[in-house]
């Protein structure tokens, strides 16, 4: 699922990024927490001193720990104000440099001026601060981990009427008898994209089925008229008092019906591939069908004197059988009606690819439009310019990209084969 991929990775960007933040901010206050309650123990100390000072009008015994030590100077020439700073000192008897508050005052003992330095250390505070920022962390950690499990879950849990609903849009076909129908969801939006979806199919069902109605029914209402025209021509032209320009005339009208008639069903024949009315399931022999359309086409191939060359190998594919026969026959018949007289075609076929090559008359094709509909080469006005587009169509169906080259004066279309049985 793209889309919650997208959603996952975002807010766990986001989280992350929030959860550093805050991170950073919760550290740093509880930094300035621990150093403000080091400054009010540092401050009692100082108090204790000067009442002591006060009271007895001479220095307390100073009893120095590990953690807390107090330096008096008699001979310091100047004296500050009452002064915080961090600073790293020597702990005599930790015996190592430490990081220490120290607090610096000035005291006054019978006209003798002191200056007194009550330092702290810092290491129980930095330990401290450790051990919490470790546990805070800690529970950071654990709690990105949570959230990405828990909005997996929940997402994978929302998503899951929205999945149904694609794979049962991608399983349907508009050829089915029924329009698609979504299950109801208990989510509101979700409601809501199916009723959608349900009335937008239902509406589709209801105008294909009237398209393809009324194209089954043209299909049939013109079969009849255009052969009852041709065999009502055939029999004037049978008869004997026609004279040449008449006869001329009738055998034209023939070729246009004729025409009509295959323009008819090419064009039937696209609308059923691109409604997908062909069950693929059928295994055929390519190399077996282009043998017998290059015999049935022999006597063409003669008239024009070309020369045919076959390079084929046994290849079987899963499709249709009559679309098979049908890509094939269209490629050979372009090859044939747009090969000039002593050109040459070659037919190679192999399990990967099927090429049709032959003599151009003149220069290369449009390779955008070759494949359109009612598209002919302007020194060519024969045919129906249907071929090559049913031709691209079954391709399509078949999932077998098909390309035109121009190569050393030739023409040539190469259909590649991807489902392939052997």
């Amino acid at each position: 699922m793209k889309s919650f991929a997208t959603y996952q990775r975002l807010n766990t960007y986001i989280a992350i990024l929030i959860f550093l933040l805050g991170s950073i901010a919760f550290y740093g206050v509880l930094q300035y927490v621990l150093l403000r309650q080091l400054d009010d123990s540092l401050k009692a100390e100082k108090q204790e001193i000067s009442d002591y000072v006060q009271k007895y009008h001479q220095l307390p015994v100073i009893q120095n720990t590990k953690h807390q030590w107090v330096i008096i100077d008699s001979n310091a020439h100047t004296f500050a104000n009452q002064k915080f700073r961090t600073i790293k000192l020597y702990n005599t008897i930790e015996q190592e440099m430490q990081e220490v508050r120290q607090l610096s005052f000035a005291l006054a003992i019978n006209n003798q001026q002191y200056f007194v330095q009550v330092n702290k250390s810092q290491a129980e505070t930095e330990d401290l601060l450790q051990l919490i920022a470790i546990l805070a962390f800690s529970m950071i950690a654990l709690l990105l981990v949570l959230n990405y499990f828990v909005n997996r879950k929940l997402v994978n849990k929302l998503f899951k009427p929205f999945q149904k609903t694609i794979s049962a849009i991608q399983a349907y076909k508009i050829g089915q008898k029924a329009p698609l129908q979504l299950p109801e969801s208990s989510l509101a939006e979700m409601h809501l994209l199916n009723t959608s979806l349900n009335e937008m199919s239902q509406r589709i069902y209801v105008e294909y089925r009237s398209l393809k109605s009324f194209t089954e029914n043209a299909a049939h209402e013109m079969q009849t008229p255009l052969a009852v025209m041709r065999s009502l021509i055939e029999s004037i032209i049978q008869q004997n008092n026609l004279n040449e320009q008449g006869l001329n005339q009738l055998t034209t009208i023939d070729d246009n019906i004729q025409k009509l008639i295959k323009l008819h069903q090419s064009l039937l024949l696209l609308a059923k591939i691109e409604n997908n009315q062909f069950q693929l399931n059928e295994t055929v022999a390519i190399n077996e069908i282009i043998i017998a359309k290059c015999e049935e086409k022999n006597s063409f191939i003669e008239t024009k004197s070309l020369l045919l060359k076959l390079e084929l190998n046994e290849v079987n594919l899963l499709f249709h059988r009559q679309l098979t026969d049908m890509l094939v026959n269209n490629m050979i018949n372009n090859a044939i009606r747009y090969t000039p007289v002593n050109g040459e075609i070659t037919i190679q076929l192999n399990k990967n690819e099927l090429i049709i090559c032959n003599t151009a008359s003149a220069g290369s094709l449009d390779a955008e439009q070759v494949f359109k509909r009612f598209y002919k080469p302007q020194q060519q006005q024969e045919g129906t310019g249907l071929g090559l587009a049913i031709v691209n169509e079954i391709c399509r169906l078949a999932n077998w990209p098909i390309r035109y080259e121009f190569q050393n004066n030739k023409h040539c279309f190469i259909v590649q084969f991807f489902q392939k049985v052997s």
